[in-house]
């Protein structure tokens, strides 16, 4: 996978996790600090821990691990390095103090979100999935209706010895 997958996935993860105005930023040629830098706004401490968790975690199942982490007890932002691209999370308030966005104005802006014809191969297999499972079903309601079937004669049946019954208790009411 290319650095250039690797930030965008970050950011999609950081995405995941309902964090804001999020910006991948593209320096490959233009800075000798990274290639890529990824920047999204959280809205408390929890949810910057949440947002870095879920990069992490997520990242080091396929294999990418931060070379460095800075502001670990800071509730305002935190920066993960990943050598080839930086993430910072930060809160709306230190995102505006520090101005990152218009430090690496000179970058391109990359669109993080997936493409939309990687969704319609996953609905196609939705819709297979959605298909087998109705066929059950089909088959329940069939055997579900073959019994109130049987359960509506059987109450029938038992419906029409019931009034009998009835009219000899009211027979036998009315002789006391």
């Amino acid at each position: 996978m290319q650095h250039k997958d690797i930030a965008l996935l970050a950011a999609r993860y950081a995405d995941d996790k309902k964090a804001e105005n999020i910006k991948v930023i593209d320096l490959q040629g233009l800075s000798s600090l990274c290639e890529y830098i990824v920047l999204a706004t959280v809205t408390s401490k929890p949810h910057l821990e949440a947002v870095e968790d879920e990069i992490s975690t997520q990242l080091k199942k396929i294999g990418v691990y931060k070379t460095n982490r800075d502001g670990a007890d800071s509730m305002i932002w935190r920066v993960s390095d990943y050598g080839a691209f930086l993430v910072h999370i930060m809160t709306p308030e230190a995102r505006e103090f520090y101005a990152l966005d218009k430090i690496f104005s000179f970058g391109k802006e990359l669109d993080y979100k997936k493409p939309k014809a990687a969704k319609k191969p996953a609905a196609k297999k939705a819709a297979k999935k959605t298909t087998k499972p109705a066929a059950k079903k089909t088959a329940k309601t069939t055997k579900k209706t073959t019994a109130k079937k049987s359960v509506t004669k059987t109450t029938k049946k038992a419906a029409t010895k019931k009034p009998a019954a009835k009219k000899t208790t009211k027979a036998k009411k009315g002789t006391k």
